[in-house]
């Protein structure tokens, strides 16, 4: 999964070294079928929650959003069930609180990544269209790298990047997140953002934890499953389907994480926060994907559960 561009410039500057970038195992180490299916479901996907919500402002996040949805914005849906019509424009009203829901939960993140700035490095693991990247460099003036296994979100996301004229400052890579190549200890926080259920989190907290140097700062947001309720949920296995994931235990992240020398220090449950998010996102004809309800259901019974875990580097 080795891409074209060289890290030469990560060693020199980065707390790490060129000798520690050269001794990290090759891209194919753990290199998957599994993850070359995931690659090629991300390659192939065009779905518009995802791409409309981002045409608004050229930030395109591949995950949920979170807070209270405008009560303007509920009424004119409560109208347009009741009418059978609604006011012009409803579609495009709804696809923009969605997208202002999903922005509030991308600064939520970043607002925990620490005390950086712009002489630190960023790592943003399973970057999608590159959304993130941008939120934290605009945020803190940071050098950010973003990884994706799949070519087409990182050749997508660097696009963007020149576009906005910090392609000197926020880039993309076509990699694995497990087996990055870039430079030990060089980071000064690093972060998941819906991404950790693609991946072993032995091995991604192990990656995290060689990346950032000490006292750095980890945050991941994620859905998993509340195994108080015992084994995964109906629901869970029917959201693992749709996205080719597998979603982990709650307990796992915090074992992983002590195996890995990343220390929690703020834990939020934000399921209540995102619910709002799913129930607009029910009743947006246009950007439905068939998966609203189960995530919904699932919230509601307490199987599954939407954490943020900040994690520092010990």
């Amino acid at each position: 999964m080795a891409d074209t561009d060289t890290d030469t410039d990560i060693a020199a500057t980065g707390t790490g070294t060129a000798s520690a970038a050269a001794s990290v195992p090759s891209q194919s180490t753990y290199q998957s079928t599994y993850q070359t299916r995931v690659a090629d479901y991300w390659n192939a996907e065009e779905n518009p929650v995802n791409l409309e919500l981002g045409r608004i402002d050229d930030l395109y996040h591949h995950h949920y959003g979170i807070g209270a949805v405008d009560p303007s914005v509920l009424a004119e849906v409560a109208d347009a069930d009741r009418t059978g019509g609604g006011p012009a424009g409803l579609r495009e009203r709804i696809t923009a609180e969605l997208h202002r829901l999903e922005q509030a939960q991308a600064e939520l993140l970043a607002s925990h990544l620490g005390d950086l700035s712009p002489a630190d490095r960023v790592f943003d693991a399973g970057c999608g269209r590159g959304g993130g990247s941008v939120v934290a460099h605009l945020r803190y003036g940071c050098r950010t790298d973003g990884v994706t296994l799949s070519r087409k979100q990182a050749d997508f996301a660097n696009e963007q990047a020149r576009k906005r004229n910090i392609d000197d400052k926020v880039r993309y890579h076509h990699r694995n997140m497990l087996d990055t190549g870039l430079a030990t200890g060089a980071y000064a926080a690093s972060w998941n953002n819906e991404s950790t259920m693609y991946v072993e989190l032995e091995l991604l907290f192990a990656e995290h934890a060689r990346l950032l140097r000490r006292g750095g700062r980890y945050v991941t947001i994620t859905g998993c499953y509340n195994d108080t309720y015992g084994r995964a949920s109906r629901e869970v296995s029917l959201i693992n389907a749709h996205y080719i994931c597998d979603i982990h235990p709650r307990s796992e992240y915090f074992r992983a994480m002590a195996r890995n020398r990343l220390v929690p220090v703020h834990v939020q449950d934000l399921t209540a926060d995102t619910i709002p998010y799913w129930e607009l996102r029910e009743q947006a004809g246009h950007l439905v994907t068939g998966i609203e309800e189960t995530f919904l259901d699932a919230y509601r019974n307490g199987s599954f559960q939407y954490l943020l875990i900040v994690a520092d580097r010990v």
